[in-house]
């Protein structure tokens, strides 16, 4: 907790438009998404869980919000089960390997999801189980231009991004000729 308390600290610091190399925490779309985040991290707050870090509008012009990181969340509190799509982390205890897998895969939706060890077979093994159309080992967010990116279940149809993009504009049929000597 302390180590993803500092993280979102240092993140914080570098608070700016998207535009700028230096920036790591940039605006959230705009003031309706901002308010929507805001009431997430309410609801995580009256439903028990442990504020951590952030949760607070940045007071700077745009629609920033602080990195925000709850503690104590449990599987039916609402920020454990909808997509916010702001900068709030959840961070849920597990009993082993299985039951962690399980309950990151027991969701509607699977847009991205990150896995973070130093060992490469374990990442692996979880990026496989994992039911989300990007993982990230050992990071989050970047998404290089070639990448298909989409989620899974309620997270999205198709992907875009690379190659894949094209296949939503393809119809597909499929012509199979047997016996031409009749």
């Amino acid at each position: 907790m302390k180590k993803s308390a500092a993280r979102a600290q240092k993140r914080l610091e570098k608070t700016g438009e998207s535009i700028d190399p230096k920036t790591e925490h940039t605006p959230i779309v705009d003031k309706a998404q901002l308010e929507r985040i805001k009431t997430y991290i309410a609801a995580g707050v009256a439903e028990g869980a442990n504020l951590v870090a952030g949760g607070k509008q940045v007071p700077r012009d745009g629609f920033f919000i602080e990195p925000t990181i709850f503690a104590d969340v449990q599987d039916d509190m609402k920020i454990a089960k909808e997509e916010i799509f702001g900068p709030v982390m959840s961070i849920l205890k597990y009993s082993d390997l299985k039951d962690a897998l399980k309950r990151a895969n027991n969701t509607t939706y699977g847009l991205g999801a990150a896995v973070f060890t130093k060992d490469v077979g374990k990442a692996i093994l979880i990026s496989k189980a994992l039911e989300a159309g990007t993982i990230w080992v050992n990071g989050y967010g970047s998404i290089p231009p070639q990448a298909p990116f989409g989620g899974y279940k309620q997270s999205g149809i198709g992907r875009e991004g690379g190659s894949y993009v094209l296949n939503e504009y393809l119809q597909v049929k499929q012509v199979t000729f047997e016996n031409l000597h009749l």
